[in-house]
């Protein structure tokens, strides 16, 4: 038996999910608290918290701890979200309440915040799992953006963030006095110029027949209101516009009554339900479910899973590398070129763990950089390392950090380029001497899978990895000839040896 405890650090609300787990794949809530505290308009507005607001939160995350006291909690995750990730001293910010406080706020990177809004969904098993079997669309709806993410046949196709979130929405509306009869029609021309090109360039032609709402007002009331129904959460497009109709005619007060909010939080529930009806009507969605799930519930599925607590069913690692190869099909890369050079990159990465001494996360870093290799060729053929790191560095992958996202980018460069020493990368980069040695690793073994794919014709039918005393010995099966491989290959082995001090050699195995 163990006891967690999951703080989500909102733009609008400070919250705290208790969490019990029991055996394999028990995961209870036991509790739930919150506090509405409006961080995200000062940091929108100024970049900086006031004095007050500091105060409040120190406060209130002291009663958080002894709460967490109470139910003598093993262990307990701070994050926070856009608010806190976009203050100008956040670093500052973040050690006075530590200081104060003694909890540790980390900082999500959207991916990340995403992603964990995601397994927060998958949490709930086989219900996930089936509407996934049809086209579907999550709409995850916070205080600073929103994030689109399509799914077809339970692949994931794209992810999308816009800066549509409902209090950087209700803050350009006070801006401009909207009276609230205007509301809806200034909404659909602020958001319009974001969604059309969402429309245009992602959903177009798709066929969407679900949408899975994650927002902090509207599902609550979806969850509590169906349950009288039997399907909690779960409404149809049709009995949506007929809420709408009741959203548009109402007054504050009217809403807050009947969705059992505050009449302040009343406004921000109508910004929501405007932005999904605006999805629905652009995606022609037949069936809306809001699990009533919260970042909390992810959070604590991931300790869960780190914990080996739950075992998910779910693929999160798939769908990270999905994500890549329609980044990839984006930027016309080459699919069959990729496929080899990642089935090249895992056997040399898998046949020398001794030598490197990285593991899973660092492998799906590379599979990645595999996948990407070639992606900055769509605008330039000879710089071709610089601009796929502005591409991937410009494009965001779910589920993994800034930090990871430059790992990758990094590795993809130097596939290419000369490689930088720290002295000179860290005078350009953020990378700490761990991730630059990681990033030093991985472009080692992209760059001889690269040489052994020298003239991008897949030659080697199978290629097999052995370390033996002081040199990789890459056994490649082929009938066909492989001069310009051999030839070539020396240019590409050198750093691999600087690197790691072995040196790799090819021998053909002339196949039957």
């Amino acid at each position: 038996m163990k006891t967690f405890a999951a703080i989500d650090v909102g733009s609008y609300e400070l919250a705290m999910k208790i969490f019990e787990f029991s055996g394999k794949d028990k995961m209870r809530e036991i509790d739930h608290i919150r506090h509405r505290i409006d961080l995200g308009t000062e940091t929108y507005a100024t970049g900086k918290l006031s004095y007050d607001k500091v105060e409040e939160l120190s406060r209130v995350l002291k009663e958080y701890k002894k709460i967490m006291e109470s139910y003598k909690a093993d262990a307990y995750k701070a994050y926070g979200t856009s608010a806190i990730r976009e203050m100008k001293n956040s670093g500052i910010i973040r050690d006075q309440i530590e200081q104060r406080t003694g909890i540790n706020i980390d900082v999500l990177s959207n991916s990340e915040q995403r992603f964990l809004d995601y397994k927060s969904i998958a949490s709930k098993g086989e219900e996930f799992d089936k509407i996934l079997e049809k086209g579907t669309v999550i709409v995850d709806i916070g205080g600073g953006s929103i994030q689109i993410s399509l799914f077809d046949k339970g692949t994931l196709t794209t992810t999308q963030n816009l800066k549509l979130g409902v209090l950087r929405l209700r803050e350009r509306l006070n801006r401009i006095n909207a009276r609230p009869a205007q509301t809806e029609e200034l909404l659909e021309e602020i958001d319009d110029a974001q969604l059309s090109v969402l429309d245009k360039f992602y959903l177009k032609d798709k066929k969407i027949e679900n949408i899975i709402l994650v927002d902090d007002y509207l599902s609550r009331y979806l969850m509590q209101k169906r349950e009288e129904s039997g399907t909690p959460g779960y409404i149809s497009g049709k009995e949506y516009q007929t809420l709408m109709e009741f959203l548009r005619s109402s007054n504050a007060r009217d809403i807050a009554f009947k969705m059992g909010i505050s009449e302040e939080n009343a406004q921000l529930l109508f910004i929501s339900a405007v932005l999904l009806n605006r999805i629905i009507t652009m995606t022609g969605a037949e069936l809306i479910w809001a699990p009533g799930v919260t970042l909390c519930d992810g959070i604590a599925y991931e300790y869960a899973q780190q914990q080996k607590m739950v075992i998910s069913s779910h693929d999160f690692d798939k769908d990270i590398l999905d994500c890549a190869i329609q980044i990839s099909k984006r930027y016309m890369g080459s699919r069959k070129r990729a496929e080899t050079l990642e089935s090249l990159t895992m056997t040399i990465f898998d046949s020398t763990k001794k030598l490197h001494g990285l593991g899973k996360r660092e492998r799906l870093y590379l599979q990645i950089a595999a996948i990407l290799h070639d992606c900055g060729k769509y605008i330039s053929m000879v710089n071709l390392g610089e601009c796929s790191y502005r591409i991937i560095m410009a494009t965001e992958i779910i589920g993994l950090s800034h930090l990871e996202r430059e790992i990758v980018a990094n590795v993809v460069k130097f596939n290419h380029e000369e490689f930088l020493y720290y002295e000179a990368l860290s005078r350009e980069s953020s990378l700490d001497r761990q991730s630059y040695l990681t990033v030093a690793k991985l472009t080692a073994i992209l760059r001889i899978a690269n040489g052994l794919d020298r003239s991008h014709k897949q030659k080697f039918k199978d290629v097999k990895a052995l370390l033996k005393d002081r040199e990789l010995i890459l056994t490649v099966d082929t009938k066909e000839d492989i001069t310009l491989e051999k030839g070539l290959f020396a240019d590409r082995a050198q750093f691999f040896e600087e690197v790691f001090s072995v040196q790799p050699v090819i021998r053909q195995k002339r196949g039957l």
